[in-house]
C-alpha cells in the first residue's frame, strides 16, 4: 500500500469497532448528537482554535460522550488517551475548498486539510460518520455492510491467487525448458499486482472491523502467503539491467494504477524494457526463483552461483564440479543445488503437462 493508504488505515484502526473511540462515537450517534473530532493537538491546531474548555483529562468513552454535548469541537491527543480541549470553535482557513455543504462538514474537512491531522466527524442529522485525512474522506459503514464487501472480496481474492498460481507455475516450466517470452514474465507480474490491490481493499476492511475482522486477517495472510516474495523474485530474475535498484522497480509497480494493470506495455516500461521491446521476445531467467525453492540454501549461496553463471539455463547445465568450484559453496552444497533444481525441473514439467 502507498504511504496515503498506510495512513488512512493506521486511523481506521483508531476507530475500528472494539476500540474505545469508537464506542464514544457510537454513544454520541445514539443520544442523537453531532460532533468535530481532531485526532492531535499541534501548533496547526493550537492556531485555530477559539474559545471552549481545555480539559487534559483522561479519555473515556463516556466522557467523549458527555463533552460531544456541548457545540463545539473536542480535539484529542494522537494516541486517543486523553481529551485535551471541549467545546472549542475551529476557524480553518476559509480560503480551503470543500465540497461538503453543510456546516460541521465543512468545518471538520477543512480543520483537516489544514492542520493535516485526522478529523472524524459525527452527522447529527445524517446518522453517519465520516473520516477526514488530509484530501480524503471515508464514510464508516455499519459491521454487516462491511463485512459483505469484504467478503464478496474475499472471494475474488480467492480466483485472482489461484489464477496467479497457475502463471507462476506455468512461468517455472517454461523457465526449466528454456522458452520464456516476455509475456510470460508479465502475467506474473500482472496477477501478483492484482492480487496486492485486492487485498488493500480487504486490509482496509479488516482495519474497519476491528475485532470483527480476526478471522477475516486469518484469511487473507493465508491467501497472501508468498506473493510479496514471488513478485520481488520475477523482477530480481528478468531485470534487463543488473545495474538497476529492483527495490525501484517495485516501487514503480506500486504506483501503477489498478485500472492501468491491463495493459502489459506499463509494466513492460516499469520492469525497465525499452519501447522497442516485443511481448513475445525470448528472455531467460537469472534463477533466483528456482534457487528460492531449495530447502536450506542461504541468501548468499544463491548470489553466488547467479553471479557465477548469470542465467538459470547455465547454472541448469552446469555439474557437480561446476558448482563446486563455485567460492562458498563446496561439494555437499553443491550436491544440494543439483539434485534440488533436477526436482524442481521435474515436477515444474509434470505439473504443467500432467
Amino acid at each position: 500500500m502507498t504511504s496515503r493508504d498506510d495512513r488512512l488505515l493506521s486511523i481506521l484502526q483508531k476507530v475500528a469497532p472494539g476500540t474505545a473511540l469508537r464506542e464514544g462515537v457510537d454513544r454520541i450517534m445514539r443520544a442523537g448528537k453531532g460532533a468535530i473530532i481532531v485526532l492531535g493537538a499541534t501548533d496547526a491546531v493550537e492556531s485555530i482554535v477559539s474559545g471552549g474548555f481545555k480539559m487534559n483529562t483522561n479519555f473515556t468513552a463516556q466522557r467523549l460522550s458527555e463533552v460531544a454535548k456541548m457545540d463545539g469541537a473536542i480535539i484529542l491527543d494522537t494516541d486517543v488517551e486523553r481529551i485535551l480541549y471541549a467545546n472549542v470553535h475551529l476557524v480553518p482557513d476559509a480560503t480551503i475548498t470543500t465540497s461538503e455543504t453543510g456546516i460541521r462538514h465543512r468545518t471538520a474537512e477543512r480543520t483537516a486539510r489544514h492542520t493535516g491531522l485526522p478529523v472524524v466527524c459525527v452527522s447529527e442529522a445524517m446518522r453517519i460518520v465520516n473520516l477526514y485525512v488530509h484530501d480524503r474522506k471515508h464514510t464508516l459503514e455499519d459491521i454487516s455492510s462491511i463485512l459483505f464487501r469484504a467478503n464478496q472480496a474475499l472471494a475474488t481474492l480467492e480466483r485472482y491467487r489461484s489464477r496467479l498460481d497457475e502463471v507462476s507455475a506455468a512461468l517455472s516450466a517454461l523457465e526449466v525448458e528454456n522458452v520464456v517470452t516476455l509475456r510470460d514474465v508479465l502475467n506474473v507480474l500482472q496477477r501478483a499486482e492484482m492480487v496486492r490491490r485486492i487485498s488493500d481493499e480487504i486490509e482496509r476492511a479488516v482495519a474497519e472491523l476491528g475485532t470483527d475482522g480476526r478471522l477475516l486477517q486469518l484469511q487473507l495472510d493465508e491467501l497472501l502467503a508468498g506473493v510479496e516474495g514471488e513478485r520481488a523474485l520475477v523482477v530480481r530474475d528478468y531485470l534487463p539491467d543488473r545495474r538497476r535498484n529492483f527495490a525501484a522497480v517495485l516501487e514503480e509497480l506500486d504506483v501503477i494504477p489498478a485500472e492501468a494493470l491491463l495493459d502489459l506495455w506499463r509494466l513492460t516500461e516499469a520492469l525497465g524494457y525499452g519501447p522497442d521491446s516485443g511481448l513475445d521476445q525470448p528472455v531467460a531467467p537469472r534463477g533466483y526463483r528456482l534457487l528460492s525453492r531449495i530447502p536450506r540454501l542461504p541468501d548468499r549461496t544463491v548470489d553466488a552461483l547467479v553471479t557465477q553463471f548469470t542465467s538459470l539455463p547455465r547454472l541448469m547445465e552446469a555439474t557437480l564440479n561446476d558448482l563446486d568450484a563455485v567460492e562458498g559453496i563446496g561439494a555437499a552444497r553443491a550436491r544440494l543445488v543439483k539434485e534440488g533444481l533436477t526436482r524442481l525441473a521435474e515436477s515444474s514439467i509434470l505439473e504443467q503437462y500432467a
